[in-house]
């Protein structure tokens, strides 16, 4: 996400912090989920919403990028309910031990997105497995 312009950036956070939001995660929570530097503390979230772009860091836009992508999975889940795309991420689930898949986001870190993720998109869970790079070298 480093290739990204200054006014993308811009976006895409607004765009992610208006999501987390919506989940109603606290200011901590998000913190947390991000892997924001320790330098950012919750009153400083506000700045995001409106002033600046998440800052430039490897791990902060790995979760950038899971969450992007669990968004776009919600989407195609839900396309015409925004409000079941949140009541899916807030509501327990089986798969995940009945725990809402928010839950398991922000207490597993990044092993919780690549969970939600892998379930909400089966490309994903495919590519992990190196099927896909094992299929391009057999073809």
């Amino acid at each position: 996400m480093t290739e990204l312009t200054a006014e993308e950036r811009h976006t895409m956070t607004r765009k992610v912090m208006s999501m987390l939001e919506s989940w109603n995660l606290s200011a901590q929570d998000m913190i947390r989920l991000l892997q924001l530097p320790d330098s950012v503390k919750p009153r400083n979230l506000a700045r995001f919403r409106d002033e600046e772009a998440f800052p430039v860091d490897a791990t902060v836009d790995r979760r950038v990028a899971y969450l992007l992508r669990i968004e776009d999975a919600l989407h195609t889940y839900f396309p015409r309910n925004p409000e079941m795309r949140d009541m899916w991420v807030k509501r327990g689930n089986k798969q995940f031990g009945k725990r809402a898949p928010v839950a398991v986001m922000v207490e597993d870190g990044e092993s919780g997105l690549i969970s939600v993720l892998s379930h909400l998109d089966c490309t994903f869970a495919w590519d992990l497995t190196g099927s896909k790079s094992e299929y391009s070298a057999a073809g």
